[in-house]
């Protein structure tokens, strides 16, 4: 199926996409829940505002991205680097460094 140049409002339901092109595509304001985006592509997109919760990022790649005000909590660390450096280790050296402070 193609759609050009349209304006619709989907709502698709146990269907499978998998193999789909999205160029030029405005999907602000969409939903998505219950979705397998393994090996999915993402380039030049606008995420801003975007809330994930209870997702599967393991072996996510990140590069040449914004993340100005972002914020990562409650969730797993094991393996994750941040240009290199183990962020476990990152959280453990400030939370030593925090312990060794004294106020005054």
């Amino acid at each position: 199926m193609k759609l050009h140049e349209r304006k619709e409002r989907l709502e698709v339901g146990k269907s499978d996409l998998s193999g789909s092109v999205f160029d030029d595509v405005n999907l602000s304001g969409c939903t998505f829940h219950n979705v397998n985006l393994s090996g999915a592509s993402v380039d030049d997109v606008n995420m801003s505002g975007w809330r994930v919760h209870r997702v599967n990022l393991s072996g996510l790649r990140l590069s040449h991205a914004n993340l100005a005000g972002a914020a990562i909590g409650d969730s797993r660390y094991e393996g994750m680097t941040i240009d290199g450096i183990p962020v476990t280790a990152m959280i453990a050296a400030y939370k030593a460094a925090q312990a060794g402070r004294t106020d005054g």
